[in-house]
């Protein structure tokens, strides 16, 4: 096996681990919200669940869109751009929060991991041009 392969099926991997992260964090949150405030974090629920709702189905989809990366990672270059986009703006937020506001530490280690995966996709993006090779799963 070449360089070349081995590396995409490193990147293919990442976005594995990407859409599972999103994925599982987006369905605890929406699912399990009430627990998640009483007892982790310990902070007043939001008075509109629907907004935190919205949010933790929005990480959801994510996950859904990086495994559609996961599948065919040259089809699916705008979804990663997608994703470099939505992780920057959330890490920005949770940093601003917890920084000035006092939110709950937990949520800028969430912005450290998308951090995390902003410099991988980054490196993918510039690695491999649209096209150079199908990748279907």
């Amino acid at each position: 096996m070449n360089q070349h392969m081995r590396n995409e099926d490193r990147f293919r991997l990442l976005f594995l681990i990407a859409a599972l992260y999103d994925f599982i964090l987006g369905a605890v949150f929406f699912v399990f919200w009430q627990p998640i405030f009483d007892n982790i974090l310990q902070i007043a629920r939001p008075n509109y669940l629907a907004f935190y709702q919205a949010a933790a189905a929005f990480i959801f989809n994510m996950g859904i869109g990086f495994y559609f990366v996961y599948r065919n990672m040259y089809r699916n270059m705008d979804i990663i751009r997608l994703g470099i986009i939505f992780k920057i703006f959330y890490s920005a937020v949770a940093f601003y929060w917890v920084i000035f506001q006092g939110m709950p530490g937990i949520f800028a280690l969430f912005g450290l991991m998308d951090l995390i995966f902003i410099v991988f996709f980054l490196l993918f993006l510039t690695q491999y041009k649209r096209g150079v090779t199908s990748v279907t799963g």
